[in-house]
Parts: structure tokens; C-alpha cells; sequence
């Protein structure tokens, strides 16, 4: 495939490959490098003539290296929390959510170690677009050939202006052959350029895949980009969707140059500029226009040489900085915290709130039935009280109704649950499990989410078992039949039926102090009947003398008596069963609280301190932002 450029209608093809000379040798000699220098050192001291004072190459001189390290600034900081960021997440996100922020990681610790001296930058543009004449323009050679045929540069070129940067280059893979330096003359001279590697690179558009390829993987490494458009392809959707919109938090780092003017009639030039820097804008790209960070935006003709000038000395500018490397890793940094922003940035205040764990423990203590523990507590106070202080003859008859009766209260002190009653408790302690689940993963990202989840759900394995152990032990109304024990503990022989566990019956509540009295009362009562009735039949049959007032007195103070303790008693216990009960619905709730806390709250709340840990990292990396993302 062939294309017309201002390379196409100017020099035409290069001679570097026909044996003549090139336009940029001198008497003969042409500087590629180490073998060239030298055969130009042997002609001279023949010849007797002096030897042209060149750079070492960097193949013939210790390399002058200075170990990559920004004084200050919040770079540092944000790599190590991006590192940090990535160690947290790994058991948490997938290897291909961090790829990236792994590779930005790895690229920054190996642009680190190598030169701080040099700035990389990369010449890349589309199939005649005239970047490789362009490139040799800034050299001040014809380093990389021009000419009609397609593709012209296949493999990335380098020309380094000062000494240390083999490690740069080695880390690029260009090839030693394909090392230049500048022709001597004022572009090798240039103090602004000491420390310029200029490479120019194959077309981005190639019908060669390895062609893309190579430009792909340099690009990701190079310290800023010369795009290189020209009249005819700067609108290119490759271009612009490919490189241009997803580098665009890369402006700073970013020169888009309009080649080819030259071929442009009247204002053409400043129309075809002023709508690229309109496409420019519609792909995110700040502009750096009036003094404000951006990319630079620029025309300019490297065939009649207009506007080359200009940009050499704002590229010697960009140089002379030696802030290049760190803007690149840092625009890197804004680029990979960008696309991890959706597995971190939640939406709202995602958490338990104190509410949410006071409902968690109302439904544990529902599921449990801690309120019909208290109930039970406080019918058996009551029961207690009336036994010890009712009559005699009520007790009998309440004996009476409930002898032969295996699940009677008198024997279990409490009903056994039907198991359609169990299997609610078994549904209620899931349903909140899962609503605490959901409510402590609201407005987390998913992966975050899913492990709140998975952290409560795993903690509520056995949680059922457990609480109705606490039930058990607690004497509530149908632990007996749900504390069976676990399937592993009855394989065992261990599980023991709630009867068994708490020796037939469940544990009586204490008795107040003046229940003695109390019951002293009640036999005395009931001896008073006793000693009436005794009267009253001495007197009928004849034993005693005559004379029913005073034994029916007696007796009928004994009857009246007795049932005005028992009424007394149970007037004088009803707060303290009450209380009681309370006190034993409040046990029972704690405890299957502390349960819950243990097995269910306590992971979530870990995940969630996971969470917000790693959440400040994030904030860490895209605090100091130098793209706004």
C-alpha cells in the first residue's frame, strides 16, 4: 500500500540502502554508531586530520545513570498505596480486575530503577503521515528512512542525544543496530535536548499486525508521545479511538502535531488545526492553552522545515524539566485508579447501623422465643408462688388434673414445639441472616458485596444449632424438642434430649424471702380447718360438749383464711414474676445476641473494615489526581 506525504514529494527514497552517500554524511563517514565512529577515528589519524569530538554512544562509555527518584510530590505516596490497594484486594477481586493497576505497578518500579537523566519520547503516527520525516528533522539527520514505500519504518528507531540510556532503551527492546545519535550540528549541540531519546515508531495503522503491536507496547512505556497527524487522516477514528480518547488523561504528557501544512492553501492550515483541536476536545483531551496543563497542540511542515524550530524548543523545555516520567506514571496511576473505581467507590455509606443490629437481635430473639421464654418464666414464678402458697386442696386437685399427663407443664414446665413450629424458627433465623446480610452490603460494589455476603452466611452455619442450645439451657418453651443436638453430636451418642440435659425438669426460679412466712401462714390456716372440723365432729358424735360456734369460727376462719394468703401471696408476687420474666426474656435475648454478634456480625464488620481500608488506599491513589479522574 502506498501513500503520497510531504517525505513522497520532496527527498524521495533514502540512500542509506544503494551504497551512495547519505544527505547527512560527512565526507564519507556517516555516524550510525560504534563500528562507524571508529572507522572515522582510524580515517582521521591516517589522514592526519583531527578527530571530530563526538558523545560516546552508549554501547562505548560507562553509562551516567541516575537511579529514577522524584523529590517529594505525592507520586511515592500513591504508588505505595496502588500497591497497598492491590495486596488487600487480591482474595477479594479477580486477577483481571488488577491486572492493570499490577502492570502500572510493575512499569513504574522499572522506569525507578533506570536513568532520571532522560525523557523518552515516542514519534508515532499514521501510514504518510510524515512522523519519520519529522524525526529526522528534530535529529538533524535523515536517521530513519522516507520514501514511497509502505511501510517505511518497521521496527522503532532511537536517537539518544546524551549517554546512559541503554537501559531505557533496552527496556523499549530496540534493537543496538537501530541506535542512533544526532548528526553533529546545532540539533546535537542543543543544550535544551542533553537528555532527549527520541524514537520513532512503526505506523499505528500498518496492515502488518506486528507493526501495531510494536507501536502498542512502546507507547505503554515511553515517557510522553509526538502524534503526528496529517491534512488528510487527522479525523482517522483509529486514531482517535484507539489512542487519542483512552490516553486522554495522558495530555501532559502529549504533543498532537499537524504535519504537512505545507500542502494546505491560505488559512486552510488554521481551519484543519482548529477543528483537530475540536475532536481533540470531544475526546476528553485538556488542551494546554494560556498557561493550563494540557497536550500541545501545534502545526508545522517537516518537509520545507516551517514550525520544526517551535517545536524543538518546547520539546527542549519539556526536557530540561525532568518531570516527563513522573507525569506519565502518574497519569498512569489516574488511568488504573479510573478503572477501578466501580469495585470501590460505593454508592452512599454502606455499614451496620446500630439499627440494623437491634433488628438482627429482635429477630434472633423472635427465632429463639425469647418472649415466650419470659412468659414461661413468669407462668412458673406464678406456679411456684401458688403451690407454695395456695391451699392445700387446690393443690390436690391441680395434682389430680395432671397426673398421667406425659407432656403435662407440672412435668416439662413447658410444651413441646411441633415441628412445623421448628421449621419456622430454623426460617426465621435465615431470614434474618439474610436481611442483616443484605442490609450491611447495600450500596457496596459487587465484589465487596458478595464477600459481606459470603462472610455472613458462612458464619451462620450451626447458628440455628446454637441458639437453640441457648434455648435449652434457658428452659424455653419448645427447646426440649429443637435441642435434640446436632446430627454429628448424635452420631456420637452425645446428643442428649433437653429433659436429659437439664435433669427432668427445667431449673425452678428462686423463691423470695417471706415465702416461709407465707407458707407458715398457709398451714396454719390449714390447720385452723383442720382443728375446726376436728371440734365440730367431736361435738356430733358426742366426744365434746356442745357448742358450734366457737369450732365453726375456727374452722370457717381457716377457710377464709386460706384462700385470703393464697390471693395475697399472688397479689404480692405478680411484680416480682413479672420482673422475673423480663429479666429472663432479657437473658435469653443477650445471649442469642452475643450469638449472633459472634457468628453473623462480628465477620460482617471485619469485611466491612476490609472494605474501608482499602477504600482509604483508593483515596490515597486518586487524592492527588493530576487528570481530575
Amino acid at each position: 500500500m502506498t501513500a503520497v506525504t510531504d517525505e513522497d514529494h520532496g527527498k524521495g527514497k533514502s540512500k542509506g540502502d544503494s551504497g551512495e552517500k547519505p544527505d547527512g554524511a560527512k565526507d564519507g563517514r556517516w555516524d550510525d554508531g560504534l563500528i562507524a565512529r571508529r572507522a572515522a577515528a582510524a580515517a582521521a589519524r591516517d589522514a592526519d586530520e583531527p578527530v571530530p569530538v563526538l558523545a560516546p554512544a552508549d554501547d562505548d562509555a560507562e553509562p551516567q545513570v541516575e537511579a529514577y527518584a522524584p523529590a517529594g510530590g505525592p507520586l511515592p505516596a500513591r504508588l505505595d498505596a496502588l500497591r497497598e490497594l492491590v495486596g488487600l484486594s487480591r482474595a477479594r477481586l479477580d486477577r483481571d480486575t488488577l491486572a492493570e493497576a499490577g502492570r502500572v505497578l510493575d512499569e513504574a518500579a522499572a522506569r525507578q530503577r533506570l536513568s532520571s537523566r532522560h525523557t523518552v519520547v515516542a514519534v508515532a503516527g499514521a501510514t504518510g503521515s510524515g512522523k519519520s520525516t519529522l524525526f529526522n528533522a528534530l535529529a538533524g539527520a535523515p536517521i530513519s528512512d522516507t520514501g514511497l514505500r509502505r511501510p517505511t519504518t518497521s521496527q522503532p528507531i532511537a536517537c539518544s542525544w546524551t549517554d546512559g540510556a541503554a537501559g531505557l532503551l533496552d527496556r523499549l527492546a530496540v534493537p543496538g543496530r537501530l541506535r542512533r545519535r544526532p548528526h553533529p550540528g546545532p540539533a546535537a549541540f542543543d543544550e535544551a535536548l542533553q537528555g532527549l531519546v527520541l524514537v520513532d515508531l512503526p505506523d499505528h495503522d500498518s496492515a502488518a499486525t506486528e507493526h501495531r503491536d510494536q507501536v502498542d507496547r512502546v507507547l505503554a512505556l515511553v515517557d510522553a508521545v509526538i502524534w503526528v497527524v496529517d491534512p488528510e487522516k487527522y479525523a482517522d477514528a483509529a486514531l482517535h479511538e484507539r489512542y487519542l480518547r483512552p490516553l486522554a488523561g495522558h495530555a501532559e504528557v502529549t504533543f498532537v502535531v499537524l504535519n504537512q501544512t505545507d500542502r494546505l492553501p491560505g488559512e486552510a492550515a488554521d481551519l484543519v488545526l482548529d477543528d483537530l483541536r475540536r475532536l481533540l476536545d470531544e475526546d476528553g483531551i485538556a488542551l494546554g492553552e494560556h498557561g493550563e496543563p494540557g497536550a500541545t497542540v501545534m502545526s508545522l511542515s517537516a518537509l520545507t522545515g516551517d514550525g520544526v524550530p517551535e517545536l524543538r524548543e518546547m520539546i527542549g523545555r519539556f526536557v530540561s524539566d525532568r518531570t516527563a516520567a513522573t507525569r506519565r506514571l502518574s497519569a498512569d496511576v489516574d488511568a488504573a485508579a479510573a478503572r477501578l473505581r466501580k469495585v470501590y467507590v460505593a454508592q452512599g455509606r454502606p455499614g451496620l447501623g446500630e439499627r440494623a443490629r437491634e433488628e438482627f437481635a429482635d429477630r434472633l430473639a423472635e427465632a429463639v422465643g425469647a418472649a415466650a421464654a419470659g412468659q414461661a418464666a413468669e407462668r412458673e414464678w406464678r406456679r411456684n408462688a401458688s403451690r407454695a402458697c395456695g391451699t392445700p386442696w387446690l393443690r390436690l386437685w391441680r395434682w389430680y388434673e395432671n397426673r398421667g399427663l406425659p407432656g403435662s407443664l407440672d412435668r416439662l414446665g413447658q410444651a413441646l414445639t411441633p415441628p412445623e413450629e421448628e421449621l419456622t424458627a430454623r426460617q426465621r433465623v435465615e431470614q434474618a441472616v439474610r436481611i442483616v446480610a443484605d442490609d450491611a452490603a447495600d450500596g457496596l460494589p459487587g465484589p465487596w458485596a458478595q464477600a459481606v455476603r459470603e462472610a455472613a452466611f458462612t458464619g451462620a452455619q450451626g447458628l440455628p444449632e446454637a441458639l437453640d442450645e441457648l434455648a435449652v439451657k434457658a428452659g424455653a418453651p419448645g427447646a426440649a424438642k429443637r435441642g435434640g443436638g446436632t446430627e454429628t453430636e448424635k452420631g456420637k451418642g452425645k446428643g442428649k434430649s433437653a429433659v436429659d440435659r437439664l435433669g427432668g425438669r427445667p431449673p425452678k426460679p428462686p423463691r423470695p424471702k417471706w415465702w416461709p412466712a407465707a407458707v407458715l401462714a398457709q398451714a396454719s390456716m390449714t390447720l385452723l380447718q383442720i382443728f375446726g372440723g376436728l371440734w365440730l365432729v367431736g361435738q356430733i358424735i358426742g366426744v365434746l360438749e356442745p357448742g358450734l360456734v366457737t369450732p365453726a369460727l375456727i374452722m370457717l376462719g381457716g377457710v377464709v383464711g386460706g384462700p385470703l394468703v393464697e390471693w395475697a401471696c399472688a397479689a404480692a408476687i405478680r411484680g416480682p414474676a413479672r420482673r422475673y420474666g423480663q429479666d429472663a426474656e432479657r437473658r435469653l435475648r443477650e445471649a442469642a445476641a452475643g450469638c449472633g454478634r459472634a457468628r453473623v456480625l462480628d465477620p460482617v464488620a471485619a469485611e466491612l473494615v476490609r472494605y474501608r481500608e482499602v477504600r482509604e488506599r483508593y483515596v490515597t491513589v486518586t487524592e492527588f489526581s493530576t487528570t481530575g479522574r
